[in-house]
C-alpha cells in the first residue's frame, strides 16, 4: 500500500494580480502609437472622392523620393501640400507653383495630383499645363483600388 506525505493544504484565492507587465505593455503601445501618429499621411486630412481603377501590382518609388500633393477639389480650388488652410484658384496658382519648384532646387518633386471624381477634367488639364510651364514634369495620379 502506497502512503503519500503530503500535507493537506488549503487553497486560497490570489488576492493581488501583479499588473506591471501589463503597464509595460500599455506605455509601450502608448509610446507607438504618438510616434506613428504625426506620420500619417496628410492625403488623409482631405477628404476627396478619387476616381477608381481596377488593382494592379505596382513597383514602389526610390526611397529618397520627395512627393508633393495637389489636390483638386470638386468646388474647383486646389490646395497644395494639404494646406487646407489656403485653398489656391487658377489665378493664384502658377505663382504658388512657381515657387514650389524654386524651392526644389535641383531635386525635382514628383507631384501628386489628387483630383476629384467629381471635378472638371478642364481643370486637372489647367494643373498639367501649369505644372508644364514651370517644368515639374514628374507627376502621378492618385485613384482609388476597386474592391
Amino acid at each position: 500500500m502506497a502512503r503519500t506525505f503530503r500535507s493537506k493544504r488549503q487553497m486560497h484565492a490570489l488576492s493581488e494580480l501583479n499588473v506591471t507587465n501589463l503597464l509595460d505593455l500599455a506605455f509601450v503601445l502608448l509610446i507607438i502609437f504618438m510616434i506613428a501618429t504625426p506620420l500619417i499621411t496628410q492625403e488623409q486630412t482631405l477628404p476627396v472622392n478619387l476616381p477608381v481603377e481596377s488593382v494592379k501590382p505596382q513597383t514602389p518609388p526610390p526611397r529618397d523620393t520627395k512627393f508633393v500633393a495637389v489636390t483638386v477639389r470638386a468646388n474647383g480650388t486646389y490646395v497644395i501640400d494639404a494646406d487646407a488652410s489656403r485653398p489656391l484658384t487658377a489665378r493664384d496658382l502658377p505663382a504658388r507653383l512657381r515657387a514650389l519648384a524654386a524651392a526644389s532646387g535641383g531635386d525635382e518633386p514628383v507631384i501628386r495630383i489628387r483630383a476629384d471624381a467629381n471635378v472638371p477634367y478642364q481643370l486637372v488639364i489647367t494643373l498639367m499645363d501649369e505644372l508644364k510651364k514651370v517644368k515639374l514634369d514628374k507627376v502621378s495620379f492618385d485613384t482609388q483600388a476597386q474592391g
